[in-house]
Order: structure tokens, then sequence, then C-alpha cells
């Protein structure tokens, strides 16, 4: 047979117990030694001095003393006794219904985890006592929960948009190969802008299942050691970002003004030329014709920058927090729009990764200027021989 499991509240009740049948022990002891000495007058008398009783009997004083205060300890001692089992029973009842009161809360946060899933996350304690420790941990669990609640909800519109992300593109291919394979009088040239809609559907398909192989593998290093850490200068991403994006860039007859000093960070290569690679893509692709690009890297004490600003359409401020979610712009779903949706949250990822921050600013009359803070490297040289100094390119 399971013994009782010995809970808080049968401890603290104990505890209690103990405490209070000891202090009324002491108190009883102190009683019964005060009040024994005070029954002892008669060794101030002399020798031999009689007590003459109300009955006519005479007894030594000393032999009169020890009776009365036999007489009198015993009375204590009882009465003592009974008013200690008497308190002490009163106490730990009382102590036992404080105690389980006051623990009912953690009692709530046990039934509650016990209960816990994917479908009751919207269950709370609201504890409504005092604002005590247990209230304080009541607060947090509820707190803890509404976290739980929001990632959960976050991952289901994620899954949700990235799915829909990819069933567009394969809807596209799956319908123009049911159309062409279905029409009997479809000749080579229809077969080739079947096939033409068909890779670039599968271009989009593969762009949006790299971005999150690049998420995924950004996110699972945040707060943990990268996997690869050497020397890289956010300079260098950048250039190779714009020598990318510079045929784009020609086509929209974009301004692009860059002041590039050496902003040397250790992490992962790969993440940090793909965290101003998406910089670079998304101020390209969301400006417009005869638009501006700026672009600017540097170091400010013990932490490196990253600076890109484009001009394009307007975003409330309201909107920016919104633009580093999955799939969204601008606040709003952006499901089937350009793009796989995931360059703002994978430059956040990275930036958690590298123990940094970003953060974004709407601009007067349409833009979004994006900086990226990241701890500087430690002692790293530069190539001997070489000076450092800003880099300034003007492209039209």
């Amino acid at each position: 047979m399971r013994s009782p499991r010995p809970t808080l509240r049968l401890r603290l009740t104990l505890f209690n117990g103990v405490l209070l049948v000891g202090a009324l022990s002491a108190f009883v002891l102190l009683a019964w030694l005060l009040v024994t000495d005070a029954l002892r007058p008669a060794e101030q008398l002399a020798p031999g001095t009689v007590v003459v009783l109300t009955d006519g009997r005479q007894l030594d004083a000393a032999v009169w003393q020890d009776q009365i205060a036999d007489q009198a300890s015993g009375e204590l001692l009882a009465k003592s006794l009974v008013a200690l089992i008497a308190i002490s029973a009163v106490g730990v009842l009382g102590a036992y219904a404080v105690v389980g009161r006051a623990l009912r809360p953690l009692q709530q946060v046990t039934s509650i985890a016990r209960r816990l899933g994917e479908q009751t996350l919207d269950q709370r304690i609201r504890y409504a006592g005092a604002g005590d420790e247990v209230a304080e941990l009541a607060a947090t669990f509820d707190g803890m929960l509404d976290r739980l609640s929001t990632a959960f909800e976050a991952q289901k519109r994620f899954v949700a948009n990235a799915s829909h992300e990819l069933r567009t593109p394969l809807a596209v291919m799956r319908t123009e190969i049911d159309v062409t394979m279905g029409d009997d009088t479809a000749d080579l040239a229809e077969y080739r802008r079947m096939a033409t809609v068909v890779r670039d559907a599968s271009q989009r398909a593969n762009g949006l299942v790299d971005a999150l192989l690049v998420l995924a593998s950004s996110e699972a290093q945040s707060g943990r050691r990268l996997v690869r850490k050497v020397p890289s200068d956010l300079s260098d991403g950048v250039c190779a970002a714009l020598s990318a994006m510079q045929g784009e860039t020609r086509r929209l007859k974009l301004d692009v003004r860059t002041a590039l000093d050496s902003a040397m960070v250790t992490g992962d290569p790969s993440l940090l030329d793909r965290l101003a690679g998406n910089l670079i893509e998304n101020a390209v692709r969301y400006n417009h014709l005869h638009g501006r690009l700026w672009a600017r890297t540097g170091s400010h004490g013990s932490h490196v920058y990253l600076l890109v600003g484009n001009s394009g359409f307007e975003v409330e401020q309201a909107d920016v927090p919104g633009l580093f979610e999955p799939f969204r712009r601008g606040g709003r779903e952006r499901t089937g729009a350009k793009g796989s949706g995931l360059g703002l949250s994978i430059v956040r990822a990275v930036a958690d990764a590298h123990g940094g921050t970003v953060s974004a600013v709407a601009q007067p009359g349409g833009g979004l200027e994006v900086t990226v803070t990241l701890p500087a490297a430690d002692d790293v040289p530069g190539p001997p021989g070489e000076q450092a100094g800003p880099r300034a390119v003007r492209a039209g």
C-alpha cells in the first residue's frame, strides 16, 4: 500500500505544530518554576516555626509549605496540560486550514498544468488574493501561458502561411500541366510555354524552401553558441549583395549611395552574408523607378552596425514590427505576394543568433530604414598593409 505523500501543506502544518507545542511547553515550564518559587516563603522564617490552621491543627511551616506547593504545582500542571492540548489542537487545525488556503493557487497551477494542451491554452489562474509570493507565482504562470499561447498562434499562422505559399506554385504547375496535357491540339510552342511556367513556379517553391531552411537554422542557433564563428566584415556582404542586384538597380534606375567602413564581427559568414543580402534585396524589391537606396556600415564602441534604407511605398510606423513576422507585409498577411515573405524574419533571426538587435524606422514619404547592431569582433587584425577606411559607391 502506498504511503501518503509528505505534501507541503502537511509539512508546514507539522512544522507550525512543533513550534506551537514547543513554545507552549516552555511557557508552562516557566509558569511552573515561577509559581513553585513563589510558594516557598517559609524559608525566610526561623526554624521550628509552627503554622496554626483554621481547623486548629498545628503544622511545621516547612511541612505546610511543601503541601501547598505540591498541591498548587499539580493543579497548575494538570490545567496547563489541558490548555496546551486544546491550544495546540486549535493551532494545528487553524494552521492546516490557513496553509491550505494559501497554497490553493499552487493547486490551481498544478491542475491547470495537468490539463494544458494545444486546445486549453486559454485557461488562467487569475489569482485575486493578497499581493504575496503566491500571487507573484500565479501571475508569472499566467504570463507564461500568455506567451505560450502567442507562440502557438504564431506557429499555426506560420505553418498555414507556409503551406499556402508552397501550395500556390504547386497549384500553378499542376494546373498548367493538366491544361496542356488535356489539350489535344497543343503544339511545341504551347509545351514550351508550359515548361517556362512550371520552371518559374518551381524556382519560387525552391526559393521558399531555401528561405525556410535558413530561417530554421538561424532560429536554432539563437541564444546558444554558433556552429561557425570566424571573423567577417559586414561591408563585404553589402558589396556582394549590391553586385548581385546590380542588374535590378540599373533597371529601376536607383540612386545607390554607400558609406562602408570596416565592421568586423565574429560569426557565421554565410548567415551574415544572407543578412546583408536580404536587406539589400528588400531595399531593391520594394523600391520604385528612380528611387533611392543607401547603405552604411561602421563601428561604435563595442558594437558594429549595418544600416540599409530605401525609398518606396509608404509604411505606417505602427506596422513596422509586423514586417519582421514571417509572411507579413506592413502588418498584413502577404501570402501570394512577390518573394518568400521571410526576408526580414531571417534578418532578425540571424541578428538574434549573433547576439545583436535589429530595428526599423518608416521614412517620411515612403520607404524603410533598417539598422542591425552586432557585437564587434575582439582584436581582429586587418590585412597587412591595408589601411581601413570608408568605401563609397554611387550607382545610378
